[in-house]
């Protein structure tokens, strides 16, 4: 009786992150990275990757504009923890630190084809106006250790709206 290996199934991402809007700035950079379940194994392509420098358009659009292409393939027996990509944007502040400007994350699309998807990012804030004065001292704005948070669903109570309006 022979032993069969499990039947995998292959997902290829292929695309690029073409531009984005963000209130005031210049000189934006952005690192992806993916995240993916247990099964999930990177065939080839990059998982993490750090884009160029865009400066924002002196069009009435005011984009920056990056087109930086993103290419990975998985393999996978089971599609529990589906891929996210999970977007970090950096700018300068006007201390010449670069700060966070904004994450984002999306499941990368279940159907083939063309697909296009615009995020909204986010940024952390202080937890106490002792941290909101120490940051603005500073000049160090709240960032994630590991961007990855945002996308796992244990640990995210910390990071939902508690103001008005939700």
């Amino acid at each position: 009786m022979s032993v069969s290996s499990p039947s995998v199934f292959l997902l290829s991402v292929s695309g690029q992150v073409e531009a984005g809007r963000f209130m005031g700035g210049d000189n934006l950079h952005f690192n992806y990275c993916f995240t993916a379940g247990q099964d999930w194994e990177v065939v080839s392509g990059l998982e993490e990757c750090v884009s160029q420098t865009a400066c924002c358009s002196d069009d009435e659009r005011q984009l920056f504009v990056w087109n930086f292409p993103i290419d990975i393939t998985y393999k996978s027996t089971n599609p529990f923890g589906w891929p996210q990509i999970i977007l970090s944007v950096y700018g300068t502040d006007f201390f010449g630190n670069i700060v966070i400007v904004g994450y984002a994350a999306c499941h990368v699309p279940l159907t083939p084809g063309t697909h296009t998807r615009r995020l909204k990012t986010f940024v952390p804030e202080s937890a106490s106006t002792i941290q909101k004065l120490m940051s603005w001292l500073t000049g160090r704005r709240p960032e994630f250790l590991n961007p990855k948070i945002i996308a796992q669903g244990r640990g995210r109570e910390d990071l939902t709206d508690k103001g008005e309006g939700r």
